[in-house]
């Protein structure tokens, strides 16, 4: 139908009547359906269009009360205000595996340099399969192996995962010869594996460094990648996400020590695990307390309950760290309680950046708040 035609012009006139009239203070009579246009009433009498008569604006707080309630704000057209990750369980999973490699080639170092071969050996075999399991987690989600190898072709200091790649990349061959060093005393002492069983262990010693002096990184530079994002409850931690990732990626280790080293070698995993303890517990009550609003997905829900079950499982593996250090049963529980809480820490902070991604509150509200703090600073600073 043309919009021309008389006919939409005489519903449309009826529509602003019947609106007109549901405006009226009560008890007053308003026009009917064939009454004049609201604004033709307001030329007859001579006021401006749009305007309202004389005591029919109704206030409150001095200002005029809208028609329509305020929006809530809660899509674009229909679409989510910020797009949730598209990550799945294999991230999270990646997460862990990473600062778990990274914390056993720490442990592993620490043995070798203070002659303790149990802790060395124990460090060096989990680093490797640590590290090989990231790599699978991290081409599963890729979805194709060559996409790994398609981000080698660039160097970017500037883009967390450019540089997590060559990480990567540094530590998993020197974590995979000083674990491969291990198995030189099983090699034959005569021929060409006598020669592999006498040059294995000091080349082992030198990739063991190598791949402790890159396991800082490796441990930290997920939680810049994480804070990196538009994910709100992540990107407003990008303080607290590296030291959580590293006191994670200590207390792994230091479970690893526990679990597979006797009592008297198990010294620096004791150690370790207090270190990670503290960054951890720390960390973590940061981002449940400091981020005001983005606080509350890291206290609610699925990752609330991981994360309170990763404080507690750290809390127990510490104090029996340090208690049982003449019973090889209890270490070997606390070893076990550090590596489930480096999981539920993980998959907690995993989990909560998500569920502040999926609800537009934790996007609209936080730049709300900002957009009026600069407005309430304008005029300080005008003045």
């Amino acid at each position: 139908m043309s919009s021309q035609d008389p006919r939409v012009g005489d519903r449309f006139r009826r529509f602003l009547g019947r609106l007109h009239a549901t405006d009226r203070p009560a008890g007053r009579a308003g026009p009917g359906p064939d009454a004049p246009h609201p604004f033709e009433g307001d030329r007859a009498v001579g006021r401006r269009p749009g305007s309202a008569a004389p005591g029919e604006r109704r206030r409150r707080g001095g200002g005029e009360q809208l028609n329509v309630p305020p929006a809530e704000f809660t899509s674009y057209y229909g679409r989510p205000v910020l797009k949730p990750p598209v990550w799945k369980w294999d991230i999270a999973a990646y997460l862990f595996t990473g600062g778990l490699a990274a914390g056993s080639s720490l442990l592993a170092a620490g043995g070798q340099l203070t002659g303790r071969p149990a802790l060395r050996r124990a460090g060096r075999l989990t680093s490797l399969a640590a590290v090989s399991a990231s790599a699978y987690f991290l081409v599963n989600d890729l979805g194709r192996p060559d996409r790994f190898h398609h981000m080698l072709r660039v160097a970017k200091l500037t883009s967390p995962m450019s540089v997590g790649t060559w990480i990567l990349t540094v530590f998993g061959p020197a974590a995979g010869v000083a674990a491969v060093a291990e198995a030189a005393p099983w090699l034959p002492e005569r021929g060409v594996l006598g020669l592999g069983r006498r040059l294995l262990p000091p080349v082992g010693q030198a990739a063991g460094l190598v791949a402790a002096a890159t396991a800082p990184a490796l441990a930290t530079y997920t939680g810049v990648l994480l804070a990196g994002t538009a994910v709100p409850s992540w990107h407003e931690a990008y303080p607290e996400l590296p030291m959580i990732f590293a006191g994670s990626a200590l207390a792994s280790g230091a479970g690893v020590g526990l679990l597979a080293a006797p009592g008297d070698q198990a010294g620096p995993a004791r150690r370790m695990a207090v270190a990670g303890a503290a960054l951890e517990l720390w960390g973590s009550h940061r981002v449940e307390h400091r981020l005001g609003l983005l606080s509350e997905p890291y206290r609610t829900g699925t990752p609330g309950r991981l994360l309170r079950a990763g404080r507690a499982l750290t809390a127990a593996g510490v104090a029996g760290a340090l208690v049982g250090r003449r019973s090889r049963v209890l270490a070997g529980l606390s070893g076990a309680a550090l590596l489930a809480a480096s999981v539920a820490t993980r998959f907690g902070i995993f989990h909560g950046g998500v569920a502040s991604a999926r609800d537009p509150k934790y996007t609209v509200v936080p730049q709300r708040e900002r957009i009026r703090r600069r407005e309430a600073e304008r005029p300080a600073v005008e003045g």
